[in-house]
């Protein structure tokens, strides 16, 4: 029964999240380029559909916990990243397109890649509450990678960038993700003792930072460019935290190397595969032209300038 529980609400969760991202990257696509991860935020919260995307999200986030309070992450996450199943294609076809036979490969590639990688490597015990002199050099890491993300941005162009932006905004969110393992730890403990912890406060500005990247990558490109990048480099930052922090173990026979990197290879074989496809790059052009479109239309709300 526990099982059935956590598959149910995993793929309901999956679901939420497909529609989670399909608004929240609409919106954020007609947005013109330019200007800081706050002032795109500034414009998006006056958007109908934006916030919408937001419920969503939340709603999956909360079966999310539910689906992982009776069931594994080795059963859970792989069905959640099956909405790309959902995502990708609506995206496409609400633009007037259809995916090709190689996109669906594509996307394929990308949900089949997880459940390989992380069942073969099978994490599992360790101990979240770990003191700030062990995190730090994993947050140093992180803000490095981040921060390097962000700026290899500013050199591509097309879906890449998109991508660039969904994998730097992946490695904080993830972290994010063992914050939130940590905090929930404490709370465990006591409620009022979690805000006496540091790992609440930096949890709190992870957050921010994660969703400002996310929400430019949605801006940047379509969404077959940043979701698949997300849902797969997300989870596999946050189990590479779990063993290399937390203390969890992984499987590490010769099978178990050789699933994780089939699984590896199988995401990077897919995300390759989306960003160089004729459809995505086609959904780019229309996505450019109505932000050129909004553009003209504020510079004529505006009016001239005085």
């Amino acid at each position: 029964m526990n099982t059935l529980i956590a598959a149910a609400a995993a793929v309901v969760a999956g679901l939420f999240l497909a529609v989670a991202g399909t608004l929240q990257q609409r919106a954020a696509s007609r947005r013109p380029e330019g200007g800081t991860g706050f002032a795109l935020v500034g414009h998006l919260v006056r958007d109908r559909m934006w916030v919408l995307g937001i419920a969503a999200a939340g709603a999956s986030y909360g079966l999310q916990a539910v689906a992982l309070s009776f069931g594994t992450l080795t059963l859970v996450q792989p069905l959640i990243v099956s909405e790309l199943l959902f995502a990708v294609p609506v995206s496409v076809r609400l633009r007037g397109l259809r995916l090709r036979w190689r996109d669906w490969g594509a996307v394929g590639l990308v949900v089949a890649g997880l459940p390989v990688g992380i069942v073969a490597a099978s994490p599992s015990g360790g101990d979240p509450v770990q003191p700030f002199g062990a995190w730090l050099p994993v947050l140093i890491g992180v803000a490095v990678l981040g921060g390097g993300g962000w700026l290899l941005t500013r050199r591509l162009q097309g879906p890449a960038r998109a991508s660039a932006f969904a994998a730097a905004g992946a490695v904080v969110m993830g972290t994010q993700t063992a914050l939130y393992a940590a905090t929930i730890a404490h709370v465990r403990q006591g409620f009022w003792q979690t805000f006496t912890h540091w790992e609440t406060y930096v949890l709190i500005v992870v957050s921010v930072a994660g969703a400002l990247m996310i929400q430019k990558a949605f801006q940047s490109g379509p969404l077959a460019a940043s979701a698949p990048v997300i849902d797969s480099l997300l989870p596999l930052v946050a189990i590479a935290i779990g063993v290399g922090l937390f203390g969890e173990q992984v499987r590490t026979t010769v099978l178990g190397f050789t699933g994780a990197a089939v699984g590896l290879a199988l995401l990077i074989g897919g995300i390759v595969a989306l960003d160089t496809s004729p459809v995505v790059r086609k959904e780019q052009r229309i996505e450019r032209e109505e932000q050129d479109e909004t553009a003209e239309e504020e510079e004529e709300t505006a009016g001239p300038a005085v």
